[in-house]
């Protein structure tokens, strides 16, 4: 059974009562190295039924399209993330950020952290070797590389940490996980446990991902680094071997309901939170279909305005990679599909002649880059739509 212990507050803090030594309780979970427990008939189905959607949306399209759907998803996946923790970036500032780094806010590079995080887990689960703590520590290292809280990054805290309340201590603490030198151990389990084959994928990885939200290992970046686990083991096990849909958008749509089945599973209530999360995975996948039919009729709209070029034009290569790469730039094209410069920066003349892309900086005559504002509004879109409709995972995850 999960325990809770006391621990002593020593007495730092801000007001004059967090300078006040007073004990408060700590939650340790229980180990889940060896998991065994059989899901519930609704989880068991629930988990089938994103299962089945998972593996449909791996086969639905070539290998050559679902590359290029890769990268928008990722993105998604990654803002929707972020905004869980209230760091908001719209589609576009993200890509002009990640083309131009230097020029980054402290919100767009803190999301970039997590599209790289997000990419390094995806790097990790591909191939289906066994995790290693190595791993997780270099997820959470990358994640929060260049930001403000690079301090924490890839390091298991050794402080007890809380969520909610004042922040100043525990003492109003909405949760309080295990104290630090529990930590280990705990990480220890969690790794065995993300290493199982025995149990379905969808049921370990909403395991695996509440698990290390409860141990909340690290100073910072716990959220976005648990969600990143949950595309380490979904691609691990192969269910996602190729594409793993935007969960974190789904789980952002109420942020509330996603922390009442984090402390579903805290309680012992883990079919909820199990059956919950495969829901979420389902509408995911459900609206990933949706997003690649909308990219392949905005791309034919693109190809019609510029006069459908020919297959072999870079025309057509720059607008068919815009998903990959929303911002180019003459020298990137050139580079990105073996030509001249020169030639890169006809098509992309032509291409803002016809009204397919604009300039990023109106008036910037060298080190011109351009866009499509059709597909950042499009990706917008998704993220919004997703965001705000009504979803199988909202009947997941309740409380009793």
């Amino acid at each position: 059974m999960p325990e809770l212990v006391d621990v002593l507050w020593e007495g730092s803090g801000y007001g004059p009562r967090d300078r006040q030594p007073f004990w408060f309780q700590a939650f340790v979970p229980d180990p889940i190295a060896e998991w065994d427990r059989p899901l519930s008939g609704s989880a068991a189905d629930a988990v089938a039924r994103a299962t089945a959607a998972l593996t449909g949306l791996q086969s639905s399209r070539s290998a050559h399209d679902l590359e290029a759907l890769a990268a928008p998803l990722l993105r998604a996946e990654a803002l929707g993330s972020s905004f869980i923790e209230g760091l908001r970036a719209s589609n576009k500032r993200l890509a002009l950020a990640a083309h131009e780094p230097v020029a980054a806010d402290r919100t767009a590079r803190a999301v970039l952290g997590n599209v790289r995080a997000m990419e390094r887990a995806v790097a990790i689960g591909t191939g289906g070797r066994r995790l290693r703590l190595a791993d997780l520590l270099d997820i959470h290292r990358v994640l929060l590389e260049g930001t403000s809280e690079e301090r924490f990054a890839g390091i298991a805290r050794t402080d007890q940490n809380w969520i909610g309340g004042r922040g100043t201590s525990p003492r109003d603490a909405a949760f309080v996980p295990p104290p630090a030198e529990r930590v280990p151990e705990l990480l220890d389990d969690l790794i065995a446990f993300a290493n199982l084959d025995d149990l379905p994928a969808v049921a370990q990885a909403a395991i695996a991902h509440a698990q290390f939200e409860t141990i909340h290992p690290f100073g910072d970046g716990n959220g976005r680094a648990g969600r990143c686990l949950i595309h380490v083991i979904l691609r691990r096990r192969g269910t996602a071997a190729r594409l793993v849909p935007p969960i974190s958008v789904v789980l952002a749509t109420n942020a509330r309901r996603y922390i009442a089945g984090l402390t579903d599973f805290r309680e012992g209530r883990t079919d909820d939170w199990i059956g919950a999360f495969a829901d979420t995975t389902t509408t995911a996948a459900a609206a990933t279909g949706r997003l690649s039919a909308d990219i392949d009729q905005l791309l034919a709209a693109l190809l019609d305005r510029a006069g459908s070029p020919r297959a072999d034009s870079v025309a057509r290569k720059i607008i068919l990679g815009l998903p990959t790469h929303p911002i180019v730039s003459a020298d990137g094209v050139a580079v990105l599909h073996g030509v001249t410069a020169a030639a890169a920066r006809g098509a992309l003349n032509s291409l803002e002649a016809a009204s397919v892309l604009v300039p990023v900086r109106v008036g910037r005559r060298r080190g011109r880059e351009w866009m499509s504002n059709a597909l950042f509004e499009l990706l917008d879109g998704f993220e919004h739509t997703l965001g705000t409709a009504p979803s199988t995972a909202a009947r997941g995850s309740r409380r009793r």
